[in-house]
């Protein structure tokens, strides 16, 4: 026998996990035990404390899901509630009513181990009647996952889980780059059912699963290469003082989409074309102006007072060295991403890696079957 499959089967927890799922699960237990209590509906039961840990420790999984959550506990509830009247004082009874329990909810889609506890709860007798059951069951596990949405989107977590349908982060319904390619949400949910881990895994995750490994795969092709192969050295910049009119105009000539901003020599930020652009919507906004009128007055080089390149640059984008392997700028580019990412050595900007170069590098490698290049050669 294998020892290890008794020791733990899941990573190490970062800290920030630690405090989402622990105070988060606190705060909805306190406030939907408020909320029964202040509506006559007693307070809370011991099964309450198995659902939060479900909706607030592990959110994606489709155990912790609303339907699981609310029509799995209350169907437990239910069920228990027809045993326990059809065999009264049958000890039996408490058994079978947590069997039932578990088929229910699965023929119903909303397996949630702690229905199973609601039915052993409520086949021992330990709460009311059918009203007096099923009200506080049912609303309390309500407030559990309504207190869960508002708690996971409050700390960055997507609850209830992705669809595969949902609007991308482009505002349409088109899959990300990454997802276009391989699988569709049938497929994955076929694979799901075929190896019986629907109810671990929802088809979004599996299919960010999927692309995330094709994209390692990518960047395995790309070993022996780094951001200094691929990255343009002869570079354009501009200072934090420069005017907007002569990045704009560095932008048409040029044919550019980002301009690095350097002061003695010190990487201190990035100008993006859509930032000019967010700045003549904010202009307009605040002047009543149309956009396009605020724009043209933003690169207007006749200005009397010219706004900065330093004004609208972005200090916050991610950088890399030129020792950097190509296949770690694959996320970094990645749709929805950076659209270009500095090299630096020390403080100095020495080259910098845009979409348009990562592209033609996999394509080159992938086309060509290219070897990486090696000191010896």
């Amino acid at each position: 026998m294998d020892w290890r499959g008794f020791g733990p089967a899941m990573g190490g927890p970062k800290a920030m996990d630690l405090a989402r799922a622990g105070l988060g699960a606190g705060l909805g237990l306190l406030l939907a035990g408020l909320a029964l209590r202040g509506l006559g509906l007693g307070w809370l039961i011991a099964p309450f404390g198995a659902s939060a840990v479900l909706v607030y420790a592990v959110p994606n999984s489709p155990l912790a899901q609303p339907w699981s959550v609310v029509m799995g506990n209350t169907l437990s509830a239910l069920v228990a509630l027809a045993v326990l009247t059809a065999l009264p004082h049958q000890d039996w009874a408490v058994p079978l009513a947590v069997g039932l329990a578990i088929a229910a909810m699965i023929a119903g889609r909303a397996l949630h181990p702690p229905g199973g506890a609601v039915a052993l709860l409520v086949s021992l007798g330990a709460t009311g009647g059918w009203a007096a059951t099923l009200g506080p069951v049912a609303l309390g596990s309500a407030l559990l996952v309504g207190i869960g949405i508002l708690w996971n989107g409050a700390v960055g977590r997507v609850y209830p889980f992705r669809q595969p349908a949902q609007v991308g982060p482009h505002g349409t319904h088109d899959p990300t780059p990454e997802e276009r390619i391989g699988l569709d949400p049938a497929e994955l949910a076929a694979i799901l059912e075929d190896y019986r881990q629907s109810a671990n895994l929802g088809v979004a995750d599996l299919a960010r699963l999927v692309g995330a490994a094709e994209q390692a795969a990518a960047a395995r092709r790309m070993e022996g290469f780094t951001a200094a192969d691929i990255m343009s050295r002869d570079l354009v910049t501009v200072g934090p003082d420069a005017p907007l009119s002569q990045v704009a105009e560095i932008f048409r000539t040029r044919g550019f989409t980002s301009l690095p901003v350097v002061e003695a020599g010190a990487l201190r930020g990035v100008i993006f074309q859509i930032d000019l652009i967010r700045r003549a919507r904010e202009d307009a906004f605040r002047q009543h102006k149309s956009l396009l009128s605020a724009l043209i007055r933003l690169v207007d080089s006749h200005r009397a007072k010219h706004p900065k390149a330093g004004e609208i640059m972005e200090t916050r984008v991610p950088q890399v060295t030129p020792e950097t392997p190509v296949g770690a700028l694959l996320p970094l580019l990645a749709d929805g991403g950076a659209e270009a990412v500095p090299v630096v050595a020390g403080p100095s900007i020495v080259g910098i890696v845009t979409r348009t170069d990562l592209v033609s590098a996999l394509a080159q490698r992938l086309a060509l079957g290219q070897e990486p290049r090696t000191a010896s050669s």
